[in-house]
């Protein structure tokens, strides 16, 4: 198989990962199983059934563990994009890996309403936190770290509360986590 097959092979299973959870995925899932199954009801079934695992393992995964799960999946796209076009006859191989490089380059194309996920769900953090979209039952204290420190003062700050119009702090928060 050629060096440019290879790659495009490659290309496939990253954008089968990168699609994974995104508003792209049930459309990009079909169309997978389309080029894969190559007309073949049972095998297009078989094609859906592994998408949809790979989507829900990576839905699943913890933080350490979702870039070896990224990988691994990319890895074993990329095999059975790579087995499918060597077992095809050179105009056939022609046509799909026209299919998959316009799949390919489609995902790439930044999509309206595409968006990344995040979820923080319990916790007390004692330090600067990232945005996240979804917040859930989490204390935000501010103020040094440490309780016994000189000057001290540990609130509860809600995400939703802001500077006053006029500059000024609008004061503490309601005491307890933030819901």
């Amino acid at each position: 198989m050629s060096e440019a097959l290879v790659a495009l092979a490659a290309a496939g299973g990253t954008a089968v990962v990168q699609a994974a959870g995104t508003d792209a995925w049930t459309q990009v899932r079909v169309r997978l199983a389309r080029l894969v199954g190559r007309g073949g009801v049972e095998a297009e079934r078989r094609t859906l059934s592994r998408l949809d695992r790979t989507a829900a393992e990576l839905a699943d995964a913890d933080a350490e563990e979702i870039g070896a799960l990224r990988a691994g999946h990319g890895r074993a796209w990329q095999a059975r994009f790579e087995m499918l076009l060597s077992s095809l006859p050179d105009d056939e191989r022609e046509v799909v890996a026209a299919e998959l490089q316009e799949l390919v380059a489609e995902s790439q194309q930044e999509r309206p309403g595409a968006r990344n996920r995040f979820e923080i769900s319990g916790g007390t953090f004692h330090s600067p936190v990232q945005i996240a979209e979804y917040i859930h039952g989490t204390t935000f204290n501010i103020g040094p770290a440490s309780p016994s420190s000189e000057g001290a003062r540990d609130r509860t700050h809600s995400p939703q509360e802001e500077e006053g119009d006029d500059g000024t702090d609008p004061g503490p928060a309601p005491a307890g986590p933030v819901r």
